[in-house]
């Protein structure tokens, strides 16, 4: 297989792939439940906002239910924990593949300042899309998908064709 500059420091796909799908596996061995990330977002948000106004979140419907009696603090969830693992694990393979440098990935046809914007919308609208759907796109598609979940799979036919066809737009920005 050829080896394109742009990967080298990278996981081979499919080891990775493997190792990705025994993480899965032994999630919802030990803990009942698939990978996810949105969840820890959410918690993160109670508690930062909790910290300004206390007595909006306790009294808001979708806050609320964080701060409710005889319910641990909001960070002591497993999801929390395996965000910040994500975080050191990424850390640590970027340094361990030489990776770990300040550097915005971008096309030669956009400028930083335009890919920053791009990036920190379609993160927002992302953000924003997942609260509604009550979950993130990796949990719909690790979790769901293996569970094999019929919803899941078509989300994720039509999140694959909706990248496809914006590509289209898109794409001379990359090249």
């Amino acid at each position: 297989m050829r080896q394109f500059e742009y990967a080298q420091g990278y996981w081979n796909p499919y080891v990775g792939g493997v190792a990705l799908g025994l993480v899965l596996l032994a999630t919802f061995y030990l803990m009942g439940t698939g990978l996810g990330a949105s969840g820890a977002v959410a918690r993160t948000a109670a508690v930062t906002a909790h910290v300004v106004a206390p007595a909006a979140v306790e009294t808001n419907g979708y806050f609320q239910e964080f701060y409710k009696s005889g319910k641990p603090h909001p960070l002591m969830n497993w999801i929390v924990f395996e965000v910040i693992g994500m975080f050191i694990g990424g850390f640590v393979a970027a340094v361990t593949a030489g990776r770990l440098k300040s550097v915005v990935a971008r096309g030669p046809n956009v400028g930083v300042g335009a890919r920053l914007a791009l990036a920190f919308g379609g993160g927002l609208i992302g953000g924003i899309g997942t609260r509604f759907a009550m979950g993130c796109t990796s949990g719909q598609a690790l979790s769901g998908g293996a569970t094999m979940a019929v919803g899941s799979w078509v989300f994720m036919m039509a999140v694959f064709a909706t990248a496809f066809i914006c590509a289209i737009f898109v794409r001379r920005q990359w090249l």
